[in-house]
Parts: structure tokens; sequence; C-alpha cells
């Protein structure tokens, strides 16, 4: 791992300050990224250096990466928080991104509220004219309002998201997975056979096929969905897919 590591770091360049060259953080960064699984808790501190010498959004990026390869969720959210400002700052189009990635990072640590407000801040850098990106950002910051048990604000937001791209398969997933807990079955009903035109051997989407059919009283076919994502081995869904076929037996 040690050999591994230091071959990886040897695309970035070494850190001076007397020599720092910006020129180079290309390089950096791609040592950096792919040095990330050989030994997090070391690039950690090389993207650390590298940020106080100006290494700026590129070292910002990389040290989040190492942050969330170690578990340490809460502080690469922060270290998102300040990229996503920094881009602002800079009028670069990665604020957007970043915002959405401590988002993501924040939900990771827990933090659902501070996740919300992360999402609401990507899509507001995304502006109106990035309908894909925005769309991510509302199915996103619906995992959140759902984690918080804001149902309402969830719909508003999914809604909103597929109006924007109805071609995402996890947006009528999670559009329908929510019209099932607020018992609405032809709106889950509906919202899933979606979901399954665009990704018919998705597992998640399978599980949750098997969930509504499961709820509308036709086991057979929700026993039947359930076999088939149970074959996702080595996926949540397919745990949940045995437990629920344990549960639910002939």
């Amino acid at each position: 791992m040690r050999l591994a590591l230091i071959l990886l770091l040897a695309a970035a360049p070494a850190l001076a300050q007397e020599t720092y060259d910006p020129s180079l953080d290309p390089k950096r960064y791609d040592g950096c990224i792919r040095a990330i699984e050989a030994d997090a808790k070391k690039v950690e501190e090389f993207a650390t250096e590298w940020q106080a010498l100006g290494g700026g959004l590129p070292a910002r990026h990389c040290l989040a990466l190492a942050q969330l390869r170690q578990g340490n969720n809460a502080a690469a959210a922060q270290t998102l928080v300040k990229a996503a400002e920094a881009a602002e700052a800079q009028k670069s189009p990665m604020a957007a991104d970043f915002w959405g990635q401590a988002g993501n990072a924040a939900l990771l640590a827990g933090d659902a509220k501070g996740a919300v407000s992360h999402f609401g801040s990507g899509l507001i850098a995304a502006g109106e004219f990035a309908p894909q990106r925005s769309a991510e950002l509302l199915v996103d910051r619906a995992r959140a309002h759902t984690e918080l048990a804001d149902l309402k604000s969830a719909r508003a937001d999914l809604d909103q998201a597929l109006k924007r791209n109805g071609k995402d398969a996890t947006a009528w997933l999670l559009s329908a997975a929510l019209a099932r807990r607020a018992q609405d079955l032809p709106r889950a009903q509906a919202d899933i056979a979606r979901a399954a035109e665009l990704a018919p051997t998705d597992a998640d989407i399978l599980f949750e096929q098997g969930n509504i059919a499961g709820t509308s009283g036709d086991t057979a076919a929700a026993r039947a969905h359930w076999q088939q994502a149970a074959k996702a081995e080595g996926t949540q869904a397919a745990t949940l897919a045995k437990q629920a076929l344990a549960a639910n037996p002939d």
C-alpha cells in the first residue's frame, strides 16, 4: 500500500512554498485523487498543506474526498461548503456541484437540516438554465426533507424535479415510495411503473415494486419483484428484499 501511495503521489508535484507553481495543480489533483484509496489520511495531510499554499478549489475537493473516505462526513461537509463559497466568489460553475456534494456529505453525517440548506444553496447557484442539475438537487433535497419527516416539502421538490427532468428513474422511484408512504396507492403504482420503464433491472426499483404490490394486497407480485431484487447481491436492495421474502413466505 505504501509503495502504491508513493507511486500515485508521484503524479502530484512536491509542495514547497518558495517554489509553488499553480500551473501544476491539475497534476497535483490527479495524483491526490488517485492516492485516496491507498492512504486517505496521508492524502488529507497533503491536501491540507496544498490548500494552505493556495491550492484553491482542487485542493479543497481532494481534501473533502479524503475526509469522506475516512468516514469524517461532517468535516467533509464543511470543507465542501467552503469550496462552494469560494466557487461562488470566483463565479465558478462548480459552485452548484460543491453545494450538492456538501448536502450529501451532511446527509451522511446525519445532518438533514444542514443538507436541506446546502441543497437550497445549490439550487440558487444552478440558476434557471440548468434544468437537469437543478432537478438532481431537488431530488436530493427531497431525500433530506424525508429524513426530517417533512413529506409535504419532499413532495413539492419531487414534483418540481419531475417537471424539469421526467427521465430520471430515481426521481420516479422516490416519488412512488413517498406516495406509498402517504397511502396514495394509485400515484405510487403509476410512478413506480414509470420508473420501471426507465430502469427495468434496477434493484431499488424492483424492491419498491414489491413493496407497492404488497401494500396493494398482491402478495404473488410482491414476491416476484422481491425475488428479482434479491439477485442483486451485495446491494442494500437485495438485503431488504431477502428480509421481505422471509417475512412474507408463500
